[in-house]
């Protein structure tokens, strides 16, 4: 990835990063993933490992393992790079990238975004991006688990 990071840098290309789980891929991601796209020339997507996500979210998760997961975020059109960090945060996969425009949801409030300081001191831009209401991988497990516990 970070030969890929250098390469486009001598390309001067605006590279936007953003992280996530990606565990059930729905359509606030796609929606999400596409607006991200549309800050700069290309999207760079962080994708937690298995080991992360059960350590963020429980022994329960994630639902499809990394390489499913990855798989299918290389379908969707707005994504050009994925890579996967198996931190608990992807503060050293951002530093070494260093984007132009770090991206998460309204989720998160950008004082909190992991990376903010360090893409704000190399000239980047921080951005959050409006959440889609409802959509959400614990949203579709609980819906699954609500409609089929009959």
């Amino acid at each position: 990835m970070l030969k890929q990071v250098e390469h486009l840098r001598e390309k001067s290309q605006r590279m936007v990063f953003t992280n996530g789980c990606f565990d059930i891929i729905h359509p606030g991601h796609i929606h999400y993933l596409h607006s991200a796209r549309q800050l700069g020339d290309v999207l760079i997507v962080g994708v937690n490992s298995d080991r992360s996500i059960k350590k963020l979210k429980g022994a329960l998760r994630p639902i499809m393992n990394q390489n499913e997961r990855v798989l299918v975020l290389s379908a969707i059109a707005s994504v050009d790079y994925i890579t996967i960090f198996e931190e608990d945060t992807p503060l050293q996969l951002i530093g070494s990238i260093l984007p132009d425009v770090l991206v998460k949801g309204a989720d998160w409030d950008v004082r909190e975004i992991v990376g903010k300081e360090t893409v704000e001191a190399a000239g980047g831009a921080v951005i959050s991006l409006p959440y889609q209401k409802g959509l959400s991988s614990t949203a579709i497990v609980e819906r699954i688990l609500n409609r089929y516990s009959h």
